[in-house]
């Protein structure tokens, strides 16, 4: 009886202790329609917006060559990313980066992997505009689009104004602002508080995320980020400085958003450059303390993980993966 009460109050005292980390930012989760996703002032999100927004977002014609579309790096089919280490855009040309998911992102204060924008629609420009991945631009790219006359219509019936920049960039902001993971096994814990709904190592690995592993240090809350930025060691010297692109901080360097693990079993490759390509290894470089940086995260420490431990803590980190999306579904 006794075994069974402390079992009963590690699970309550667990589930006390992710809950604090997550109520910070619950309020802002929609278990609601789409309406209820938050949203600047001058985008307010409507279906006629969201619809408008998608077809611009699959459109290859927004590159120069006609060969690539927001959608070509963000499939939905793998949690909206694609499946390699560095996408390859126009002509062949690699990007720069791997390609992150695009869930929740309606929730997140910064975008790109350096945080290098502040709003939706600015992350839209990047791509956009970069010579390895779309090379059209803005100029280019309204004017390939006004040419057609349906597209004509859906900004007037969306936005009251003729297809531009504006609605462009406000279009596919309202699209990817719809595309909200939930419904994963993990949502069932959060709303019930009741962690029979894991299996044995799926609980053991909440415990393990919590405690030993300190995943939690970093990826707390409903979306599982504290939506900062980490040097964690991938390497000696980076060659891709990252936040320290941004800020121009020597402190930065090395560091990169923490990204949010829902979906992270669907996500793979891992890292700001798909370097890491399972979740075994990824927990392998936490597990060891990472490597050598002089910038390195404080919080990144050897973790002493058993094989067995780590298997655990994946079992947890699948029950991550959402079923639902909320807001464009049939749109």
């Amino acid at each position: 009886m006794l075994c069974k009460r402390a079992g009963f109050f590690i699970v309550i005292t667990i589930f006390s202790l992710f809950w604090s980390c997550a109520e910070k930012i619950s309020s802002k989760i929609p278990f609601d329609p789409w309406e209820h996703i938050p949203a600047p002032a001058d985008n307010a999100i409507t279906e006629d917006r969201i619809k408008l927004g998608k077809r611009i977002f699959n459109d290859k014609a927004l590159s120069l060559d006609s060969t690539i579309s927001c959608a070509s790096c963000h499939l939905e089919s793998i949690a909206f990313t694609d499946s390699v280490s560095i996408h390859t855009g126009i002509k062949g040309r690699k990007g720069h980066r791997n390609s992150p998911d695009l869930f929740n992102l309606a929730f997140q204060p910064n975008f790109f992997r350096d945080g290098g924008a502040r709003t939706i629609e600015l992350q839209i420009l990047g791509p956009l505009q970069d010579s390895n991945e779309m090379g059209l631009g803005m100029v280019e790219a309204v004017r390939r689009l006004e040419l057609d006359s349906s597209y004509q219509e859906m900004a007037r019936v969306a936005y009251e104004r003729p297809i531009d920049a504006f609605v462009i960039s406000r279009s596919v902001g309202c699209y990817i602002r719809t595309l909200i993971s939930r419904d994963a096994l993990y949502d069932s814990f959060l709303e019930s508080g009741d962690s029979s709904v894991f299996n044995v190592d799926q609980k053991e690995g909440l415990k393990l995320f919590m405690g030993k592993g300190g995943c939690v240090n970093c990826h707390s809350g409903v979306d599982l980020t504290n939506y900062g930025f980490e040097n964690i060691g991938l390497y000696e010297e980076y060659v891709d400085s990252g936040r320290a692109r941004i800020t121009l901080d020597s402190k930065d360097d090395g560091k990169f958003r923490v990204p949010s693990l829902r979906n992270v079993s669907r996500t793979a490759p891992y890292m700001h450059d798909g370097s890491i390509k399972t979740l075994e290894k990824v927990l392998e470089h936490y597990n060891i303390g990472g490597g050598n940086n002089w910038n390195k995260s404080d919080k990144i420490s050897n973790l002493g993980l058993t094989e067995h431990e780590m298997k655990q803590l994946i079992a947890f980190l699948e029950t991550l993966t959402g079923n639902k999306l909320i807001g464009y579904e049939g749109i």
